[in-house]
C-alpha cells in the first residue's frame, strides 16, 4: 500500500511511477510529467515501495514545468551538437519561464534558430526515452567527460562519496542529476527565444559563453497563447508607457534611481492616500526614520557583516554611516525608545521608507529593479497568542488592496531552512504553527515551500497575477525572532511586572512602491481607472469663445477633488480628441456653441463611446462615486 496524491493505492512489488500513472489513468501532460517519491524528484521508471508517499504532477504544477523544461534544454543541446559539433556543452537548467543552455566554442545568431528548431523537432519525433546512468565512482565520471573542462570542474567539486549521474537520449549524453520526462515526444511545441553572452557560472572572471534561451509546451495552443501574451506584454512594458505618458524617467546622474514625474506623482499620491486610509482604519501608527544611520546600528542588526557590499556607506565626523537598505533596524530603535506595557500590544508601526541598495548595473530593470525605492513597511510587536489574529488581519488588508486593483493572488508558506537558522526549535514551532493556523482559517489555498523561510523565521509570500496572468511577488509577511533579540526589545508583561521579549511581524503589501507602480502600469496597460488616472477629465474647447464656460465647468469638477484640464489649443476638435485618447484621458468633454448656450457638455469616453450632451451636474453626479469608490469600471460603460 502506498499514498499517491493523498489517496491510498494498492500496488504490486516493483511497480514503477510510469505504471502507477497508467493505472490511475494519469496520462495527459497536464496530469503526469514529474514524479516525487517521499518529496524527492524521481524518474517515472523509478520503482515504488510499500509505505512510499508518491505525488504525480503535471504541467500546471511548477515542479512539472521544471522537469519538462529541463528535458527541453537537453533537446536543445543535442540539436546544437548535431549542427555545430565543435561546440562544448556546459549547463542547461530550467528557469522561471522556459530554459537555457550555455555553450562554449559556439558563435551563432538568431538567424540560426530555424535550423536548430528544425533539428529539435527531429529529435522530438525520434521520441527518445532518457536513460539514467549512475557512475560507480568519481573517477568513472571524470573519464566520461575528460574532454569537457566545464563538466570536469563540476565533477571535481563533488565529494568522493557523491552519487554522480548522467542521462542518455540517442546520440547525446550529459552530466545531469535529472529527473527527465519519460519520453521526449511529450514536447509538442518548442521555440527558441533569444541568444546572449553569459559568463561561465555567472562569474565575470570566467570565460564568456553563448547562451540560448527557449520555451516549450505539451500543447501547441499553449505556445500560441504564450507568444500572444509576450506580444501583449511588450505593448504594456512599463518602461515604454512610463516614457510615453511622462510618468517617470532615469538620469545618468543617479543610475537606477527613478525620477517620478508630475503625472507619475498623481498615481503615486493616490496609492499613498489609499494606503494611509486603510492603515488608519486598521490602527497602525506611522513613523519616519532617518535615511542614514551609524555603523553600530548595522552591526547590531547584522547587516554590516552580511550585507555591506549592497549598502551605500560614507564617513561623517570620523564615524562610519550607511544609507539604510531596509527600514527594520530603525523601527527597532523606535520601539526601544520608551518602555512598553503588554496593554499596548499588538503595536502596529508603519513606515513608507526610502531605502537604497547597490544592485549590479546589469540587473537594473525599469521600476522593477532599482537602487532607490520606497517600501510600505510595517512592524507589528505582539504576544505569542496574538500571532494568528494579527496574521489574519494582515491577510485581509492585503486582500482589500489587491482586489481594489483587480489583481488576483496566491499564497506561499516558507518554513525553516535545514541549516543556519537562529532561534530554538520551540520558537520555530510556535511561529510556523501560528502562520499555518492563520492560513488554514483564512481558507484560501496556499503552497508550502519546505525549508525556504528566512534564517530568522518562517514567512508568507503573496504573489499577484496581473491582467495577462503573470505572477509578481509583492507582499510578504515574516515572523522575526532575530531583531527583537539583537536589539534587546522588551515589554512589561502582566506577570507582576516581569519583562518579556515581543514577537515581531515584518510585513509589506505593496512591497516596493516603485515596483508596484510598474506592475499596475502594465496591468492596466496605461489605461488607469479614474481614481488613479493622471488625466481623468479633459475639456475640449472648440474655439476661444468657448473658454469662458469651459473654465466654469473646470472649476466645478475640480472642486470635487477630481483633476480637470482644458485643451485650449487651436487644433481641430478631431485632433484634440485623438490626442486625448492617445493620452488615455478617461473622459473628454466637448464645449462648443450649443453647449455654451445650453450650459451642457458633450461627453465621450476613453473607449470612444459618445454618450452625448448632458448637464454638468449629471456628469459630476456619476463620476464622483466612481472616483471615491475606486471603481475599476467606467460609470458610463456601455454593455
Amino acid at each position: 500500500m502506498i499514498t499517491c496524491n493523498e489517496k491510498e493505492i494498492e500496488v504490486t512489488n516493483k511497480t514503477t511511477g510510469y505504471e502507477l500513472a497508467e493505472k490511475l489513468s494519469l496520462t495527459s501532460p497536464s496530469q503526469a510529467l514529474a514524479l516525487f517519491i517521499n518529496q524527492q524528484p524521481k524518474d517515472f521508471f523509478t520503482e515504488i515501495h510499500p509505505g512510499d508517499i508518491v505525488e504525480i504532477v503535471g504541467f500546471e504544477d511548477q515542479r512539472g514545468k521544471e522537469v519538462f523544461w529541463h528535458s527541453s534544454a537537453h533537446i536543445l543541446a543535442q540539436a546544437v551538437l548535431r549542427l555545430f559539433p565543435d561546440a562544448v556543452v556546459t549547463i542547461g537548467p530550467a528557469i522561471a519561464e522556459g530554459f537555457y543552455y550555455d555553450f562554449a566554442n559556439l558563435q551563432i545568431s538568431e538567424d540560426d534558430f530555424p535550423s536548430i528548431e528544425k533539428e529539435m523537432q527531429l529529435i522530438i519525433k525520434e521520441n527518445y526515452k532518457p536513460q539514467k546512468t549512475i557512475f560507480n565512482n568519481k573517477t568513472d565520471a571524470i573519464n566520461s567527460f575528460k574532454g569537457n573542462p566545464y563538466k570536469l570542474e563540476l565533477i571535481n567539486e563533488l565529494s568522493d562519496d557523491s552519487v554522480i549521474t548522467g542521462y542518455t537520449q540517442g546520440d547525446f549524453f550529459d552530466l545531469c542529476r535529472g529527473p527527465h520526462l519519460p519520453s521526449l515526444g511529450k514536447v509538442k511545441a518548442i521555440k527558441l527565444m533569444k541568444t546572449s553572452a553569459a559568463y561561465w557560472r555567472g562569474n565575470p572572471e570566467n570565460e564568456m559563453l553563448t547562451r540560448i534561451y527557449g520555451i516549450s509546451f505539451p500543447d501547441r495552443k499553449l505556445l500560441k497563447d504564450y507568444l500572444f501574451c509576450l506580444a501583449e506584454a511588450k505593448k504594456r512594458d512599463h518602461r515604454v508607457l512610463g516614457k510615453k505618458h511622462e510618468l517617470f524617467t532615469f538620469t545618468d546622474a543617479a543610475p537606477g534611481m527613478p525620477l517620478i514625474q508630475p503625472n507619475g506623482m498623481i498615481i503615486w499620491n493616490s496609492l499613498m492616500q489609499f494606503w494611509r486610509e486603510l492603515h488608519t482604519k486598521a490602527n497602525y501608527e506611522e513613523i519616519k526614520t532617518p535615511a542614514m544611520l551609524e555603523q553600530h546600528l548595522w552591526q547590531t542588526s547584522g547587516h554590516w557583516d552580511n550585507y555591506r557590499e549592497n549598502m551605500y556607506t560614507c564617513q561623517v565626523d570620523e564615524k562610519n554611516y550607511a544609507i539604510k537598505p531596509m527600514n527594520c533596524p530603525a523601527c527597532m530603535l523606535y520601539f526601544a525608545s520608551k518602555r512598553h506595557s503588554y496593554r499596548e500590544l499588538p503595536l502596529r508601526i508603519a513606515e513608507i521608507g526610502n531605502v537604497h541598495r547597490h544592485e549590479l548595473s546589469g540587473s537594473l530593470n525599469g521600476l522593477l529593479r532599482v537602487r532607490s525605492f520606497h517600501q510600505d513597511d510595517a512592524h507589528i510587536f505582539m504576544k505569542a497568542e496574538d500571532i494568528k489574529a494579527e496574521i489574519l488581519d494582515v491577510l485581509k488588508l492585503a486582500d482589500k488592496i489587491y482586489n481594489t486593483f483587480g489583481l488576483s493572488y496566491h499564497l506561499e508558506l516558507s518554513t525553516r531552512p535545514a541549516t543556519k537558522t537562529i532561534g530554538s526549535d520551540n520558537d520555530w514551532e510556535i511561529a510556523t504553527e501560528g502562520l499555518k493556523n492563520a492560513l488554514d482559517e483564512y481558507k484560501k489555498p496556499y503552497r508550502i515551500n519546505e525549508g525556504d523561510g528566512a534564517f530568522y523565521g518562517p514567512k508568507i509570500d503573496l504573489h499577484v497575477q496581473d491582467a495577462l496572468g503573470r505572477s509578481w511577488q509583492c507582499g510578504t509577511i515574516q515572523l522575526d525572532m532575530a531583531l527583537p533579540e539583537r536589539f534587546n526589545l522588551e515589554y512589561v508583561s502582566s506577570d507582576q511586572g516581569i519583562t518579556k521579549r515581543p514577537i515581531m511581524i515584518h510585513r509589506a503589501l505593496y512591497g516596493s512602491i516603485e515596483r508596484f507602480l510598474a506592475i499596475i502600469i502594465e496591468h492596466f496597460a496605461g489605461r488607469f481607472p479614474l481614481w488613479l488616472s493622471p488625466k481623468p477629465v479633459r475639456i475640449i474647447a472648440v474655439a476661444d469663445r468657448h473658454l469662458e464656460f469651459a473654465k466654469i465647468v473646470q472649476k466645478e469638477i475640480s472642486e470635487t477633488g477630481i483633476l480637470c484640464e482644458i485643451d485650449a489649443s487651436h487644433e481641430s476638435v478631431g485632433k484634440k480628441i485623438r490626442q486625448a485618447q492617445i493620452s488615455q484621458v478617461n473622459y473628454m468633454l466637448t464645449i462648443g456653441d450649443k453647449e455654451s448656450k445650453n450650459k451642457t457638455i458633450t461627453l465621450r469616453t476613453r473607449e470612444n463611446v459618445v454618450v452625448g450632451e448632458m448637464k454638468v451636474k449629471n456628469f459630476i453626479d456619476k463620476i464622483v462615486p466612481e472616483f471615491n469608490d475606486r471603481d475599476l469600471i467606467s460609470a458610463f460603460k456601455v454593455d
